[in-house]
């Protein structure tokens, strides 16, 4: 609050009454010119301000530049006319006028299923099916369900919050689970909690395998727990559903390892090739207390790309999403960048009776004339008057109108999986096929493909084709009577491909920059004083919240010599084998972008062969995840077992 000399301190709702009084001769008559010459001269600035305000709309409409990166093509659109064993199957019947066409745009990875390595895997199958197998495997992961491993945003390091240890627990059970592992294999425990399983193979020359899960899980909100047809963390096996926070995310995985790796024990496998798990313990929240310890280890110890595959949680269940009678498989060959920007308006408090009002900022100027000296007043009221919520709501309105572009370019996961659609997938939609086509070499084609594509299928690609903003966490004020000094908002990014951190930041500070001046702000971003703002006392900051950003990651390359056609065609195979049967008349692998982040965000120096796909059909999420009533269908989890199998014994013989 300020004060005025040697006054008493008077709020904004004072100063401005002071001009009622002031129109009053010394000898307390009305002054009836000055009443009207004041009266002229406010409606003159106010009638200043507003064209002010259209003048700034109009600019702030205009945006500025962003600048782009290019990332590296996902899928190669020309390939070698020879291909080995486990590319360009031509086998998958095209919907291009031509088979040619639908080979280039979208090459397929022949199925694959073990060979040399045929009678273990038959042998595997006949003990996926016993029935006392089944509830003992599920049993496993019911029990690893019932250990709530939740991982919090405010864990202090481990060591220093008692709210780890449930990560003992979790140990002690997975070793008395499976001790056959823990006998065998080589366990080694990082930061106290995560975990490193290494399965060392013959051929020390070949790079190993690396297969990442996590052993936390998101809270569930006591408040919703009767919700849920059973509780959160029962881990329940009722017939068909195992029911429990982690079931689908990501205690699933984490246990279909274990139980993959006792079952090939078990049968007596001998791997030629390492492989080699890391199982991080706070992936839900920060990364750092198990991936960020995680990757300077394995790095140390394998080395830098010391690694031929890293297959991680994500990707999309695989099923028949275009209609028809093609199955369709999205592993994820790459993750938006993130970033948390943090929004803060301070401003002077003042009581809640008597609300400012947030305005334009007028040119400076100088009143000599003591009759004029009201109006001087009124406007130092007004310009100085600034109400924190009012102005950052206002920040927050201007995002939400102006989001990110979406772009549509031929080196993005979007194009690519829009051309494997097209391409395959019987019901497209014929106009959006010919479009995809043409876009491969026409530009205009390629613009027109975008918007048939948002019109089309709306949020599906509004999240891959643009960054994506969120306010997720808003705050501000501490009494209902005490206008607040400071409130602040969090807004959330996730960034496309074909951008990156600093490319967001600029647009976001040209974007905001006109509000600070209207509001006479002053302002910072990023650490960085911005001038042309305001001169008020009010400030805007923009900074990046909890000190983490990451740019969009590497995409991993699909070329026919490239590890991935070791993974597309091992989805094949499991999909095409499946113990639950195969009604389809061709199986599809489609490589996306994660819209999420996961552990491989940590473990980029480790190999650029990262793959995100967790082994699911759709139907088998009862309610997907981090929500109520989080449950996994029995049998398909079981799928998932079968599927680590495949792949290691395929990396064994053919990587």
């Amino acid at each position: 609050m300020r004060v005025l000399g040697r006054q008493k301190p008077r709020t904004p709702y004072t100063l401005c009454s002071y001009t009622t009084t002031t129109y009053r001769g010394k000898n307390g008559k009305d002054n009836k010119a000055a009443a009207y010459i004041a009266a002229v001269f406010v409606g003159v600035l106010l009638s200043y301000g507003l064209f002010r305000t259209a003048l700034f709309s109009i600019l702030a409409a205009r945006g500025s530049a962003s600048s782009y990166r290019l990332l590296p093509v996902v899928s190669g659109l020309s390939l070698p006319h020879e291909a080995p064993l486990y590319a360009n199957d031509d086998s998958v019947p095209p919907l291009f006028s031509d088979q040619a066409s639908s080979a280039s745009v979208c090459p397929q990875a022949r199925p694959l299923v073990p060979s040399r390595h045929r009678v273990l895997d038959e042998s595997l199958t006949k003990r996926f099916a016993n029935e006392t197998f089944k509830l003992e495997a599920y049993k496993a992961l019911g029990g690893a369900v019932q250990i709530p491993t939740v991982s919090y945003e405010d864990l202090a390091p481990v060591g220093e919050d008692s709210r780890w240890d449930v990560f003992g627990e979790l140990h002690e059970y997975l070793e008395k689970t499976f001790p056959r592992v823990y006998s065998s294999l080589n366990v080694t425990k990082i930061n106290t909690y995560a975990l490193v399983l290494h399965w060392q193979g013959s051929d020390e020359d070949a790079l190993p395998v690396l297969m990442t899960a996590h052993q936390d899980v998101v809270a569930a909100d006591p408040a919703t727990t009767d919700d849920w047809v059973h509780p959160p963390f029962s881990g329940f096996y009722d017939g068909t559903w195992i029911w429990g926070r982690g079931s689908c995310d990501d205690k699933s995985d984490l246990i279909a390892s274990f139980q993959a790796i006792d079952a090939l024990l078990e049968q007596g496998f001998e791997p030629r090739r390492t492989f080699v798990w890391a199982f991080g313990i706070d992936e839900e929240s920060s990364g750092t207390q198990g991936a960020g310890h995680l990757s300077p280890y394995l790095e140390a110890r394998y080395g830098t790309n010391g690694f031929a595959l890293l297959l991680d949680e994500g990707g999309s269940p695989y099923g028949k999403a275009y209609g028809g009678d093609v199955i369709f498989a999205f592993p994820a060959l790459s993750e938006k960048g993130y970033l948390d920007v943090q929004i803060e308006v301070t401003a002077p408090g003042g009581h809640s009776s008597v609300p400012p009002r947030h305005t334009v900022s007028l040119p400076s100027f100088h009143l000599s004339s003591s009759l004029l000296r009201p109006i001087l007043i009124l406007v130092t009221c007004t310009l100085d008057a600034h109400q924190a919520i009012g102005m950052l709501s206002a920040m927050l309105v201007k995002m939400e109108d102006n989001p990110h572009p979406p772009v549509l370019s031929r080196q993005s996961s979007a194009f690519n999986a829009t051309l494997c659609a097209a391409a395959y997938a019987p019901e497209y939609p014929a106009d959006v096929r010919r479009l995809a086509l043409a876009a491969v070499h026409d530009d205009a084609a390629l613009e027109a493909l975008k918007g048939a594509l948002l019109d089309r299928f709306g949020a599906e690609y509004d999240t891959m084709l643009r960054t994506t903003q969120a306010a997720d966490v808003i705050e501000g004020g501490v009494k209902v009577n005490a206008l607040p000094e400071r409130a602040w908002a969090i807004v959330n990014h996730r960034i496309v491909e074909h951008s990156s951190v600093a490319a967001v930041q600029e647009r976001l500070t040209g974007l905001l920059h006109p509000l600070a001046k209207r509001y006479n702000l002053t302002m910072d971003a990023w650490g960085h004083q911005i001038s042309g703002a305001g001169t008020g006392p009010a400030h805007l900051s923009l900074a990046v919240a909890y000190g983490y950003a990451l740019d969009p990651s590497p995409v991993t390359p699909t070329g026919p010599e490239d590890t991935y056609q070791i993974l597309a065609g091992t989805i094949r195979g499991a999909i095409e084998q499946s113990a639950r049967g195969y009604n389809a008349s061709a199986t599809v692998v489609v490589p996306q972008i994660e819209r999420g982040n996961t552990d491989t965000s940590r473990y980029w120096n480790l190999t650029r062969n990262i793959v995100r796909y967790s082994h699911r059909r759709e139907g088998d999420l009862y309610n997907g995840y981090h929500t109520v009533n989080e449950a996994i269908k029995a049998e398909g989890w079981l799928d998932a077992v079968r599927f680590y199998t495949k792949i290691m014994l395929n990396c064994d013989e053919y990587l």
